[in-house]
């Protein structure tokens, strides 16, 4: 199986800097900065991959991406222990596109 998600943080780390084609110039730096013991938000990297995939399938997310999506964010709840989508306590989140190379403006940065 494939993997798509790639945790970043204090406590669990999956990338680096050297994955900048895989996480794309913000997800490489996350997890470098988290790995360095920079105070960093737990998060998650969708791979370019997972795009990748997306325009080579007809605009079809791989079929294992939802379950690891869903995976990362329990890890991030229980970090936090905040929960997504909670009226009480709620997981606040920051969507931020990436490429493989820097193209400032290009898309849109959801907060």
């Amino acid at each position: 199986m494939a993997k798509y998600v790639y945790l970043f943080g204090a406590d669990v780390t999956d990338g680096s800097a050297e994955m900048r084609n895989l996480l794309g110039g913000k997800g490489a730096n996350l997890a470098d900065m988290a790995r360095l013991g920079i105070p960093v938000p737990p998060g998650f990297t969708i791979t370019t991959e997972a795009c990748a995939h997306y325009y080579a399938h007809n605009r079809a997310y791989p079929t294992e991406l939802k379950s690891q999506v869903e995976q990362a964010l329990a890890v991030i709840e229980r970090l936090t222990k905040r929960r997504f989508g909670a009226p009480q306590n709620p997981l606040l989140v920051s969507v931020r596109s990436g490429a493989r190379r820097s193209m400032p403006g290009m898309m849109d940065t959801v907060l």
